[in-house]
């Protein structure tokens, strides 16, 4: 089982986030990423070593992106969010 660490940027959509289902749909998907970080998909190009899972609600695909790390047993949640823009904030993220 890996550790879990939050960004800024997660940190702060976690908690304007109202809907219970939505937090437990989430919360459900970070246990998952907890027990096995590779479940996700690995990206690739300018996003290598960045993996994604989506979260589905209500016909909605929302996005959890994230890193981890092996040897630290630590998984990083990046970015979490709607798939509008998803990518685009994610690569200025990584950037920064």
């Amino acid at each position: 089982m890996y550790e879990i660490s939050y960004s800024k940027a997660s940190e702060k959509y976690f908690k304007k986030i109202r809907d219970r289902n939505l937090l437990a749909a989430f919360k459900a998907a970070i246990d998952k990423i907890k027990d096995n970080p590779e479940i996700g998909t690995q990206k690739i190009g300018d996003l290598h070593g960045i993996y994604g899972y989506d979260v589905m609600l209500n016909s909605i695909n929302y996005e959890l992106a994230y890193r981890f790390y092996e040897e630290k047993r630590l998984v990083v949640i990046i970015l979490v969010g709607t798939r509008e823009n998803f990518y685009k904030e994610l690569k200025r993220l990584i950037k920064s």
